[in-house]
């Protein structure tokens, strides 16, 4: 492989996965033997609180880990994405004599990792986009925690990998490393088909467990790790050492790393002569900045433009960011049309890798997962994908280590409420909005017009080490007085506020001074806060404010003072959202929702079932002023929030 250990970060390395990260204990040893800053101590601390060794490997604690693997098939998925990455990349920026982007991924993956179905959607993707630079060694023990595969997992995985359209072959002894050099140069030889090296291994192989499933989770213990050193001519007396050969062995790999990022050096300074706006373009991507100015295509409408789903104001973004951001690379599962993702020139196929639109085809969880691959690889590329929002819940595993692995993938959720319509529940996400919302690092955006959209695009894209999931409408709704991109980034703010027939006026007008406050708040996002100001407007006589909370997350970041001047102490707040009221009563005192499963019927029928709709809006503003008419409403602001802080690694 081609690395250096002083630099794990060096552009042009091959990339190195562990998708059975239950095995970390060994890729942990290999990069303490092989000069990264992983000591011997270190290795004493494994799944100790703070370790640079945790129980299965994290991409941001410890140098040399490229992906966090755990969950099985994550991995393996991940390097479909590795891939996607290096053969996107290679095909823009190398030119003859200067491969500045050129290298192989390799996987060792188990039986458990087969039995996911994530690696059957990225395996079979794989296959049809031609990842020659992906080589997979499949550590084929069959042996799994329950016991012996024969339970369980008995069908011929190197056929079904043909079939895949992989390029597969079998090393029967792990011992013969003759037989595993050949079969991983004649692996990297194969540049139209990924490869797999089906390896037959032997669990705990030379000690007094070999064989045994007891082997897969747990120690030798000390008196069978006593005489496996034993048997291998070790002294049993001592642990944590490295005997003089084995140093002198991996003596060299330091120096040599640095040869290899030095010649790679010397070739980019040549690149830089000859290419020196692509060099540029490339250093650039290289350090995570987007284009200068990039901000100037996101779109901005004005009060009266046409009305729109914000589906529709998605795709004139993606369109617009597409042509100044050619970091943007990603694709829909199977629902371009739907999701209106469709807007990145051409595809990405296995003759056409140079293109930035991926067909994912039905296959929402490996699709997720793959742009945590992407999203890996480095900070050139910013991966999104797209699907509806209550299929979410198929990329869960996946979107889940985006947030933990602190990669920026944007998620395009289209169908985001009940207001889908005609589907019915099944394809009606009630729930999915308030779980994404209580998943650490996860940015989760909703917004209510063309002019939130674009705001949300715009944090989206500045949040790098937090994925954002977009939430968009399939039903259509006006531009809103006072939205903006510049509003969005505080999370919630105030549109405009309302005094009503009684209180001498009927229209829209911006808040009062500080001191003036309204009588009720009703808060809303999406859709739906077109029909909390239709029904703000039914309250005869009451003072509201109308407020937009397109990202709680960014919301949460501002201070204690602004989010008083947004919903002030002592005035209650109704909001309103096509969604279950958990986690709502942090922001309002009562919520208009949906705590059950949705229904077929057009989106407006549906919704008046439900109550969202102007008239049940009012209901419920009046029922609140009520409840609080002789004593303050508790402020939801000036409250503590944190009750514990854990030290970060």
């Amino acid at each position: 492989m081609n690395y250096n250990p002083k630099n794990p970060d060096w552009i042009s390395r091959d990339r190195f996965v562990l998708s059975n990260g239950h095995a970390c204990a060994m890729q942990y040893s290999m990069l303490h033997l092989c000069g990264y800053e992983v000591s011997i101590d270190d290795l004493k601390q494994f799944r100790k609180a703070g370790s640079l060794c945790p129980g299965h490997p994290e991409n941001f604690v410890t140098p040399g880990i490229e992906v966090s693997t755990g969950p099985l098939g994550q991995g393996l998925t991940n390097a479909v994405g590795l891939c996607i990455a290096e053969a996107n990349l290679g095909q823009n920026f190398n030119k003859p004599g200067f491969a500045v982007m050129d290298h192989f991924t390799y996987v060792i993956c188990g039986d458990g990792c087969l039995q996911e179905g994530v690696t059957s959607e990225a395996s079979s993707l794989a296959g049809h986009l031609g990842l020659g630079k992906l080589v997979l060694l499949y550590d084929d023990n069959k042996i799994t925690i329950d016991g012996s595969t024969d339970l369980s997992f008995t069908e011929d995985v190197g056929k079904r990998y043909e079939a895949y359209n992989w390029h597969v072959q079998t090393v029967d002894d792990i011992n013969d490393l003759g037989a595993m050099c050949a079969a991983i140069e004649a692996a990297q030889k194969e540049t139209d088909r990924p490869s797999m090296i089906k390896i037959r291994t032997k669990i705990g192989h030379g000690s007094t467990k070999e064989g045994s499933h007891k082997v897969h989770g747990s120690p030798l213990g000390a008196e069978a790790l006593a005489q496996y050193k034993k048997d291998m001519g070790l002294d049993p007396e001592k642990s944590f050492y490295v005997p003089d050969d084995v140093k002198a062995h991996y003596g060299s790999t330091i120096t040599e790393g640095q040869k290899k990022e030095d010649t790679w050096n010397k070739m980019f300074a040549g690149y830089q002569a000859k290419y020196p706006e692509l060099a540029k373009e490339f250093t650039r991507r290289v350090k995570g900045e987007l284009p200068e100015g990039w901000e100037d295509a996101l779109p901005v409408y004005k009060v009266g433009d046409a009305a729109k789903a914000t589906r529709q104001w998605s795709q004139m973004c993606l369109e617009s960011l597409a042509a100044k951001v050619p970091d943007l690379i990603g694709g829909s599962a199977d629902l371009t049309p739907s999701n209106l993702t469709g807007v990145m020139g051409g595809d990405f196929q296995k003759d056409t890798q140079g293109n930035r639109y991926l067909r994912f085809g039905v296959r929402e969880h490996a699709m997720s997962a793959i742009c945590n691959g992407i999203a890996a690889h480095s900070q050139m590329l910013v991966p999104f994908c797209a699907t509806f929002l209550n299929f979410m819940g198929y990329a869960t595993g996946a979107s889940r280590l985006s947030a933990l692995s602190q990669f920026g993938v944007l998620y395009v959720m289209t169908h985001d409420s009940i207001g889908l319509g005609e589907d019915g529940p099944t394809h009606q996400p009630v729930e999915m909005i308030a779980w994404l919302r209580c998943m650490p690092n996860m940015m989760v955006f909703r917004p209510c017009d063309g002019n939130e959209v674009s705001g949300c695009y715009a944090a989206a894209l500045n949040s790098r080490k937090a994925p954002s999931t977009l939430c968009f409408s399939r039903s259509g709704m006006p531009i809103q007085e006072g939205s903006s991109i510049e509003n969005v980034q505080m999370g919630a703010y105030t549109l405009f506020e309302l005094a009503n027939k009684a209180c001498g006026e009927a229209s829209p007008k911006k808040a009062k001074a500080d001191g003036d406050l309204p009588d009720i708040v009703v808060v809303s996002t999406g859709c739906e806060l077109q029909i909390a100001v239709a029904g703000a407007k039914e309250l005869e006589g009451v003072k509201v404010r109308i407020v937009s909370m397109p990202c709680w997350e960014l919301f949460e970041q501002q201070s204690k003072e602004y989010k008083l001047s947004v919903f002030p102490a002592g005035v209650p707040v109704l909001s309103v959202e096509a969604s279950c009221s958990m986690t709502w009563d942090r922001y309002s005192h009562l919520h208009v929702g949906v705590d059950r499963y949705g229904m077929s019927g057009p989106y407006k029928d549906v919704f008046a079932r439900f109550g969202i709709s102007p008239e049940n809006v009012a209901a419920q503003a009046k029922n609140l002023l009520a409840f609080y008419e002789k004593a303050p409403a508790p402020s939801l602001i000036a409250r503590p929030t944190t009750t514990f802080v854990v030290k970060d690694h």
